[in-house]
């Protein structure tokens, strides 16, 4: 690591930048992330007012929340191509800039009133159309991270990205709610929109391509990380079948984590019986765990070479926390136990992402790591998309206990698509 800090990069217009400037570009990433993470993740704690102030069921709810997941499911893997093609600074700044505008749209027309309430079509085009724009995000900021880190230092730069993640959720769940109790969804979209105008606004001032090196400082590099790590395959990510089996995993372990993120503000009010504080203090310590963990399980598999293992592992204490969220549920627990089981199960199922998504990365490449990512994401808000459409069905044939079973099933079934640690 210190012979990577200590080479100079050297723009093309003859400009020196140092190696630090990665971390501005990982600073971007993170910021770009957060906004967008904020809509995501936090959209679905303001779930009870939603209901409320749009006239929804739970199903037309499910409907409402997945919309957006549906959006970036529909429309990461293109915008990853396209990062390829163009470069991440263009596909960054177009996405930011038009999830802004439209969240402006949804602050001047899509906001219930004494007057009238936004049919719910008007609501799910709008939700799927916020995602459509924002999966720009992930591959674009993902693969500007992938291109300025190198081996030894990914795991953990990918980790502090995926914080934004929970970050941006944590940040959603203690604005967002408080904003739609006291001012409505006016004030929410209108919050959203500048949070991503301001990361649109830092991508514009530092995120740039890597300039070249060197031939001999690049050979460097090169062989120094080739100690570390198999080469990556010369395959289209599309065309390799080790890397579908990781998209597949991921995109399958993120459903007990978006069941969470969806439901458990609704879990905790209609079944524990919480409140507005209550709830916004759970989702919000999550969060901070979430984000906690994945730095720290970025820099353990960087310092120890077991990202693969990690995943593995990681997997199967999801599996244990879901069960016990379940149990505890069925033995009805007071209203403390269950957000304690809540946040445990949340931080479990969140902390792995930073190091999994460095893999999927490693394996396809730094120059089609915006394919490998825009796959993934595809996967991962899919599952964002069925996940909240069908916690209501499972709980008019069940319980909440058995919407957490089903999500301990979901991690099991990601366990044997994670590749086996490579033996030393």
């Amino acid at each position: 690591m210190q012979t990577q800090c200590a080479i100079p990069l050297v723009e093309s217009t003859g400009r020196r930048l140092g190696a630090s400037h990665r971390w501005k570009v990982l600073g971007v990433g993170v910021a770009a992330n957060v906004s967008f993470s904020a809509a995501i993740a936090g959209i679905p704690t303001t779930a009870v007012w939603l209901r409320a102030d749009y006239h929804l069921g739970n199903a037309a709810l499910g409907l409402a929340l997945g919309a957006m997941g549906l959006g970036v499911a529909i429309s990461e893997l293109p915008w990853g191509v396209a990062t390829d093609r163009w470069g991440d600074r263009p596909i960054l700044l177009t996405g930011l800039a038009t999830v802004a505008l439209a969240f402006l749209a949804m602050m001047l027309f899509v906001v219930p009133s004494a007057a009238s309430v936004p049919s719910l079509s008007w609501l799910v085009v709008s939700m799927c159309g916020v995602g459509l724009l924002g999966g720009s995000v992930n591959g674009s900021s993902g693969r500007a991270i992938m291109r300025w880190f190198q081996e030894g230092e990914r795991g953990l730069a990918m980790s502090i990205r995926q914080t934004a993640v929970p970050l941006g959720g944590g940040l959603g769940a203690l604005i967002l709610p408080w904003l739609a109790s006291t001012g409505g969804f006016r004030l929410v979209y209108g919050a959203l929109a500048f949070m991503c105008a301001a990361a649109g606004c830092l991508a514009w001032r530092w995120l740039r391509e890597p300039p070249e090196m060197s031939d001999a400082s690049e050979a460097l590099l090169h062989a120094a990380a080739a100690s570390r790590v198999p080469a990556a395959s010369a395959v289209s990510p599309l065309r390799d079948t080790m890397i579908w089996r990781v998209v597949l995993g991921i995109g399958i372990l993120c459903i007990p984590q978006f069941a969470v993120l969806t439901f458990a503000t609704v879990f905790l009010h209609d079944f524990a019986h919480v409140g507005l504080p209550g709830i916004t203090a759970t989702m919000v310590a999550l969060q901070l765990g979430a984000m906690v963990m994945r730095v720290w399980s970025g820099r353990f598999t960087d310092r120890h070479g077991n990202r693969r293992a990690y995943t593995k592992i990681s997997t199967l204490i999801a599996v244990a926390a879901f069960v016990a969220l379940a149990a505890a549920t069925g033995c009805g627990l007071p209203a403390g136990w269950l957000i304690g089981f809540i946040v445990f199960a949340g931080i479990c199922v969140s902390a792995w992402h930073g190091v999994a998504y460095t893999e999927l990365a490693t394996l396809s490449g730094k120059d089609r790591a915006g394919t490998a990512l825009g796959m993934t994401n595809t996967a991962v808000y899919a599952g964002l998309f069925i996940t909240p459409l069908s916690i209501p069905h499972l709980l008019a044939a069940g319980s909440w206990g058995v919407v957490w079973l089903v999500a301990a099933a979901c991690a099991l079934l990601a366990y044997p698509l994670f590749p086996k640690p490579v033996k030393t």
